[in-house]
């Protein structure tokens, strides 16, 4: 198969292997949509216009033909599928290309656990592109299972799907010259950088940009987006589960400079990408918001693939890739069908392929925790007041609040009649028996624990809970299915979800993982939980990179804005 061979097709000198008839074409270069026949060959489009001579053809009956949906800047462990599920989980919905930073899982097992998604994602009928993790881990007050410096990365780079570095989240590292942090840079400036700089304007913008990165996925207002965009960024407008930019976002890619800008999920979880869907969810609800469809599917779709370099991607003309969808209206936007390099992957919701999903051996004993007992759960009383996380509703951020604590024995403990509540973080990675403990308000427990094995960015072992019996059950419960997600109250187990890849993903179907985690959310509210994603509240208090007060294995620590942090004390 030569381009002779493909010159030919498109001459119709020789039939196409698959004649896809009587489409209405989105054209993303011009921004029409065109009545026409798309010859595919070699997994190839080599026409678009009228042809007859095809080995299959399929009438399309006027449908819409449109190219397959990339997403931009996505963590694929943030869905808590492994890589073969996730792909059977978003390609139905018209995903046929993702550009992933596998951080979550570096943060665990380092490049080896890099290379061992990559290598599961091979077979997939679904291109999955990687910016390597650049910031692992995220800081030094936290344990992590590996360190990821420039020496360890550079070698990476070279690796076959590999675009760039990844979020660059250490923005103070950057501005203040940070050896290593400039070091990745420096090999990364000929492939594409990706940034992570919330509400960096100014001199200090222009610092930060001025090390060759590209893009940021973290604006929040209009006004910041626009001056990055000045400023030669790339805009990823952001729509996940947890954080909503696009209504915000919508005027900048209404107006001249949205060739610069895309559509991006970040974080998505296993519940939406089951009742809402993917990229098709984010371009539905750009639409509803009132931007016009084609210009919706350009920002999902041409402008991501020239961003990334990715030639073949993003449009519907000759020598493009066969990647493409089969939508009926442009403004329900529902995927009908979903082709892939000329081959009908989905169908209707349904993918046609079905994912083996093996967990290695090595991947699936991360979670080594150092023999412990309750009693080191204890708290000891040791100050009048206490800093106390204070939950803020539906963001990741948290306030600091001071107030006394319940004692009992000499010890402090949880205080459900005034929502305060024990909290602890416990190492998994080295077994150096490090347990982080402090306290916490918001969740409203009334009896019993919470526990999580995803606790970002290192992910050790977060737990929760009204009494120390329970916490320690909780947290043996995730050890004994070698990560996971539990519910344990008055010392039984009322709900659980394995996560054995790596302590971070399930290798169960999309459906049976959203089933547990709706017993695991009902079996919280049934133990007086108030928060609607307790789980997801519970993986971010041990982030210390985010304001203003966050537990790790090591301590509690302040962070004020900037991510300027420092202990608050330590365990």
């Amino acid at each position: 198969m030569g381009l002779a061979d493909y010159i030919a097709v498109a001459k119709e000198e020789a039939p196409a292997d698959l004649l896809l008839k009587n489409a209405r074409v989105v054209n993303t270069l011009s921004a029409q949509v065109e009545e026409a026949d798309v010859a595919i060959y070699g997994g190839r489009i080599v026409g678009v216009g009228s042809y007859s001579r095809g080995r299959r053809t399929m009438n399309l009956k006027g449908k819409y033909l449109l190219p397959g949906l990339i997403d931009g800047h996505t963590h694929v462990e943030s869905s808590l599928l492994h890589v073969p599920q996730y792909a059977r989980a978003v390609v139905p919905h018209g995903t046929v290309a993702a550009v992933t930073d596998l951080h979550e899982m570096a943060n665990v097992a380092g490049l080896e656990g890099v290379r061992y998604l990559m290598d599961c994602a091979r077979p997939l009928p679904l291109d999955l592109y990687f910016m390597l993790p650049s910031c692992v881990p995220a800081t030094s007050l936290e344990t992590a299972g590996a360190r990821l410096s420039a020496r360890e990365l550079r070698p990476a780079r070279r690796w076959r799907r590999v675009l760039g570095l990844g979020e660059v989240m250490n923005f103070p590292g950057v501005l203040t010259g940070d050896a290593d942090v400039l070091a990745k840079l420096d090999f990364s400036q000929e492939g594409v950088i990706d940034g992570h700089a919330p509400e960096l304007r100014g001199k200090e913008l222009n610092a930060y940009l001025s090390a060759g990165i590209g893009s940021d996925h973290e604006c929040t207002t209009y006004q910041e987006a626009q001056e990055k965009l000045r400023r030669g960024m790339y805009i990823m407008i952001r729509e996940g589960s947890a954080e909503k930019n696009l209504e915000a976002l919508l005027p900048l890619a209404q107006g001249d400079a949205h060739r610069r800008c895309m559509l991006v999920v970040d974080d998505r979880s296993a519940t939406d990408l089951l009742r809402d869907g993917d990229m098709d969810a984010v371009v539905r609800r750009a639409i509803r918001l009132g931007l016009e469809p084609i210009r919706a599917i350009q920002l999902a779709t041409i402008n991501p693939a020239q961003y990334f370099g990715l030639r073949r991607l993003g449009a519907i003309a000759p020598s493009y890739e066969a990647s493409v969808i089969v939508v009926d209206d442009l403004r329900s936007f529902q995927v009908e069908k979903v082709f892939r390099r000329g081959r009908l992957v989905a169908q209707e919701g349904k993918a046609l392929f079905s994912p083996q999903a093996s967990v290695s051996e090595e991947i699936g004993h991360t979670v080594r925790i150092k023999a412990f007992t309750v009693e080191d759960l204890f708290l000891p009383v040791t100050r009048d007041t206490w800093p106390i996380i204070e939950v803020v509703p539906g963001q990741v951020i948290t306030k600091k609040k001071v107030a006394k604590a319940a004692v009992q024995d000499g010890r402090v403990v949880s205080d459900t009649e005034r929502d305060i509540l024990k909290l602890a973080v416990v190492e998994r990675h080295r077994a150096t028996g490090n347990i982080g403990l402090g306290l916490v308000t918001g969740f409203s427990l009334k009896r019993g624990a919470l526990a999580s094995s995803v606790a970002h960015d290192s992910h050790n072992v977060v737990v929760v809970g009204t009494d120390d019996g329970d916490m320690y059950q909780a947290v043996k419960e995730v050890e004994e299915r070698q990560g996971g997600l539990v519910a344990v109250a008055g010392g039984r187990l009322e709900a659980a979800l394995a996560l054995p890849v790596a302590g971070i993903l399930s290798p169960e179907p999309l459906e049976a993982v959203v089933a547990h985690l709706e017993k695991l959310n009902q079996a919280a509210r049934d133990m007086g939980c108030s928060l609607p994603a307790p789980f997801d509240t519970l993986s971010f208090l041990a982030l210390p990179v985010i304001p203003e007060l966050r537990l790790t294995d090591l301590g509690l620590v302040e962070v004020t804005p900037g991510y300027i942090a420092r202990w608050s004390w330590k365990t």
